[in-house]
């Protein structure tokens, strides 16, 4: 009965309603009837990070055999397995619990593994845990229980963090790597090349190197490179590819070769001679040091250098500028001057009025008289700098002059190599492209930021390379260009640009004697500028975008706002040199820990390296930290009229914006990688428990080596602090090269090495 009227409904207006609600409540029995006979193991997906948990099979001839002892091997079995999976579980518990908060996309991993975990599953570890009891086993066991406590004791020592058999880098830069978004001035092959070496790169940190990072046993045999740049060889920067040799000089990004270069760079055509030391070389260098036919061409239309019998002269007040370096930065002064006096009379007349017709008023209405001042003081509120573009280096030393540290930005371009000039003089100087990619820098780091006599188009790719000005330069921080008299269109697209990321036009004047026009624009301090935007583009960034990642990530073409948060570095302008040197802001994380490592490489500079190394430091002026930390190398060796590259690599913790914090210059970087700069360009390495944080990481740790040979210049020092597994085979490598090995010393299994780099080629 129940059936039939069930039917005479069906058939009534509402009767396909029925139906459906019919299959569904069907479909809900079957599935909880399944449910209750099948196995819950079936249903449950398991997801591993890792298999180092899974140990080999036991093969038959190593089973436990049935004897008179099978009580007394099975009470054994029973301790064995219970040791082993005490062991697993902590080996679980060290990969998902470190001493720095793991990215949320492991996070979310590890919380999967550790709740979908299925019946099944555990059955079989704890049959598989049963059967291998045997000695061969146990002793493998062991061992790999030593090593464990003996990574655990490196890595206490060494205040880094191992995940999952990588050190935690920054976060989103590895996934960002991957994401090579394609515009259309690139070339195709370059996106392809680049994406190539990013897989092989992360197929490499998936596979565990056993065993010592160079094999005591091999033998090398060197030969030289043979390339188109020949002795200014820039592996990831210079077209070496055959079908690219009739494009251009160089590639319009970074482009590595997909095996490292194993090949020593050859020395110049007329040899290679000691150079002229600082602050000599402020003046002069050899020219055969840095001889290139277009610097020969460039020489003839410019009289700022000039050849003098062996040397390249640079006349003192003479630079690119015409009236002289000395009075361009007087010009950029006295505009700095008259604009703050300007401010001051302005303020007060307009005071509590609200007036938006121009985009830099705004900013009236939320800073006070005193911090609407703007102030430019070399050398104590303005220390770190960067000049794009490396021109004659002539800024950068009567900067220097002001106790301001300039890093010079060498354009990747087919122009005269002018960089490779500017560190044979003893200038902070890098190569990099300047295109599509971030540059290699936290965000909010220089005090200020100098382009002079620039041709770049700012304005062109929807303002991108501004917006990464933008992105580096400090909250309240001062961009400095000086350009030609520009045409009509490309100063009203330039003042658009800067209106729509709210910078302010403190000062433009047009200087008869240089024939340029001095532009000083400030970027904002706080987010309330950003609102007041009539319109909202360039957009803001997503709150999850890392301001901060920048190797191999491209440039956005959004707005990152300013930092807020008291545990963001940026908040506040950074204390007057050299008081900046030893503060300790608030926002940096283990501030005791950065202070010990002040303290230590204090210590170790003052009672070994200037007295204990032989080596003869008025020689010394370029100087790179290959793996940084706090600083601390660099701020023990201010004294001694150098500067330091401080080097922080991509895989460790980031600590490169408090390095900046304290007046300093570093860079981010995968030593994996060949480094962007030219052959012979600093005269120390400095290298602490370097090698032995990158076993994991790199497939040839020698070629390291052979980018060390080709940054140092022949004369040069090195200086290693390591393990002495590492130290021994790295002394018989660098005896391969013809180093001289200057100092060894080894205590409690940790050393040192000082070597010194001769001409000697192949």
């Amino acid at each position: 009965m129940a059936l039939a009227r069930f039917g005479r409904q069906v058939k009534r207006q509402h009767g396909v309603c029925v139906k459906m609600t019919a299959v569904a409540i069907l479909g809900l029995c079957f599935i909880f009837v399944w449910s209750m006979f099948s196995s819950p193991s079936n249903s449950v997906t398991v997801q591993r990070e890792s298999f180092d948990d899974i140990a080999e099979p036991v093969a038959s001839s190593t089973m436990v055999s049935k004897s008179k002892g099978k009580d007394i091997e099975k009470h054994d079995a029973n301790d064995n397995k219970k040791k082993v999976e005490s062991s697993l579980k902590k080996k679980d518990e060290k990969k998902i619990n470190g001493s720095l908060p793991l990215p949320a996309h492991e996070h979310k991993s590890g919380k999967k593994n550790e709740k979908h975990v299925s019946k099944r599953k555990k059955d079989k570890d704890k049959s598989k845990l049963s059967n291998e009891v045997s000695k061969e086993n146990q002793e493998n066991q062991e061992q790999e229980e030593s090593q464990g406590e003996e990574a655990e004791k490196e890595n206490e020592d060494e205040e880094e963090v191992v995940v999952d058999d990588k050190e935690e880098g920054l976060d989103g830069e590895r996934e960002e790597k991957g994401e090579m978004e394609g515009d259309a001035d690139v070339n195709e092959s370059v996106d392809q090349e680049t994406q190539e070496m990013a897989e092989n790169e992360n197929e490499g940190k998936k596979r565990k190197i056993k065993g010592p990072v160079f094999d005591p046993k091999a033998h090398y045999s060197w030969k030289q490179c043979s390339t188109r740049s020949k002795h200014n060889y820039i592996p990831c920067i210079d077209v070496e590819s055959g079908f690219t040799r009739l494009h251009g000089y160089r590639h319009r990004e970074r482009t590595c070769p997909k095996a490292p270069p194993m090949c020593l760079v050859p020395l110049p055509r007329d040899g290679y001679d000691s150079p002229v030391h600082w602050p000599e070389s402020k003046l002069k260098v050899l020219y055969k040091n840095v001889a290139h036919p277009k610097l020969a061409a460039y020489m003839k239309n410019h009289n700022w250098l000039i050849k003098s019998g062996e040397y390249l002269m640079f006349p003192q007040n003479q630079s690119e500028f015409k009236g002289g370096v000395v009075h361009y930065l007087e010009s950029i002064e006295e505009v700095s001057l008259y604009c703050s006096m300007k401010w001051q009379s302005y303020v007060k007349i307009i005071s509590g009025k609200t007036f938006l017709g121009l985009h830099l008023l705004p900013m009236i209405a939320m800073k006070d008289e005193k911090s609407m001042v703007p102030d430019i003081e070399w050398g104590k509120n303005i220390r770190v700098v960067l000049d794009v573009g490396c021109s004659d280096s002539s800024f950068v030393a009567s900067l220097l002059d002001k106790d301001v540290l300039t890093l010079s930005l060498g354009l990747k371009d087919d122009l005269v190599d002018l960089a490779q000039v500017s560190l044979e003089r003893g200038f902070a100087t890098f190569v990099s492209p300047f295109a599509r990619r971030r540059l290699p820098f936290p965000s909010g780091v220089f005090d200020a930021i100098h382009c002079g006599r620039c041709t770049i188009p700012w304005h062109a790719h929807e303002g991108k390379l501004l917006l990464e000005i933008n992105r580096i330069l400090r909250p309240g921080g001062y961009f400095i260009l000086s350009t030609k008299h520009d045409s009509i269109e490309e100063e009203n697209a330039m003042n658009t640009l800067t209106s729509s990321i709210c910078w302010n036009i403190l000062a433009h004047k047009a200087d008869d004697v240089s024939e340029v026009g001095v532009k000083i624009y400030q970027k904002p301090e706080s987010n309330d500028i950003y609102v007041l935007r009539r319109r909202r583009n360039p957009p803001l960034c997503k709150e999850n975008e890392n301001p901060d990642a920048s190797w191999y990530v491209p440039m956005k073409t959004c707005l990152h706002t300013v930092p807020s948060a008291i545990e963001q570095h940026g908040t506040e302008w950074p204390e007057e040199w050299p008081k900046r040197l030893e503060t300790y802001p608030d926002w940096l994380n283990n501030k005791e820990k950065a202070i010990d490592d002040t303290k230590h490489w204090k210590d170790i500079v003052d009672k070994s390296y200037l007295t204990g190394l032989g080596i003869v430091w008025s020689t010394i002026r370029n100087v790179m930290d290959m793996k940084a930390i706090y600083g601390g190398f660099a701020a023990a060796l201010l004294q001694q009229k150098i500067w330091v590259m401080n080097v922080v690599p991509v895989h460790a913790p980031d600590t490169l914006p408090f390095i900046f914090e304290r007046g300093l210059v570093g860079i981010y970087h995968d030593w994996c990688e060949p480094f962007g700069t030219y052959p012979r360009s600093y005269d120390l390495l400095h290298a602490d428990h370097f090698f032995s944080r990158l076993k994991n990481r790199c497939k040839h740790p020698v070629s390291i080596v052979v980018e060390m040979d080709r940054i140092l210049r022949p004369g040069g020092w090195v200086v290693v602090r390591d393990k002495v597994e590492i130290l021994d085979p790295l002394e018989a490598i660098l005896r391969s090269l013809r180093w001289e090995i200057r100092m060894t010393y080894s205590q409690n299994k940790e050393g040192i090495i000082c070597a010194q780099k001769t001409i000697w080629r192949p």
